[in-house]
């Protein structure tokens, strides 16, 4: 059996989507200065200092939190049905051919599974989104994560949790960062920075 994991930002999109939803829901003034505000924390992010996941729960948080859970999943499907074009073709294509051949299909991102499931709409087959995901209370977003962050060798986990027994496939990943190395590494075969022109 055949096995496709694919990132998803980067990989089969153009760019990060966790800043797209953001400048969506709350327009491009607002996210400056959410930026501009957590500014000294990204740089320390960015220099190994300060968590990534705790500055991304952060920014969620300041973004979403005290939101209703049916409200947010209604603005990501809006969300996902606008940013079609934010989707590699070649990418998607491959998604689909790996459906219609009959594979398993994982999609391992660190965004939030409720705006990267509704890419996918429409497809048929064994298809799985293993995503980081919203703690929700009372059917209103906390602005944590009730997941860890599906970063690094936490996409590992979630694939061995998925599918447990490694020796009964053949695992092919797609990846383009540092977030997807470890996955990458656990793979049969590993792409690194496919479906770019």
């Amino acid at each position: 059996m055949k096995v496709y994991a694919f990132d998803f930002d980067g990989t089969l999109t153009t760019r990060d989507t966790l800043i797209a939803i953001f400048r969506y829901a709350r327009g491009d003034a607002f996210t400056l200065l959410a930026f501009l505000l957590f500014s000294p924390l990204l740089v320390l992010m960015k220099l190994h200092l300060y968590p990534n996941w705790k500055a991304k729960q952060l920014m969620f948080g300041y973004f979403f939190k005290g939101m209703k859970l049916a409200d947010f999943n209604d603005l990501c499907k809006r969300f996902a049905k606008d940013h079609r074009h934010l989707l590699r073709p070649k990418g998607m294509e491959t998604v689909a051919e790996a459906l219609r051949e009959g594979n398993e299909v994982l999609v391992v991102s660190a965004s939030l599974d409720n705006w990267v499931r509704p890419f996918f709409d429409g497809m048929q087959g064994h298809l799985h989104v293993l995503c980081t995901r919203p703690d929700v209370r009372n059917g209103v977003l906390t602005g944590k994560f009730i997941t860890k962050n599906c970063y690094g060798s936490e996409k590992v986990r979630r694939i061995e949790r998925c599918l447990p027994y490694r020796e009964q496939y053949e695992l092919i990943a797609f990846g383009d960062s540092r977030g997807d190395k470890e996955m990458l590494e656990y793979a049969d075969k590993g792409y690194y920075k496919p479906f770019r022109r």
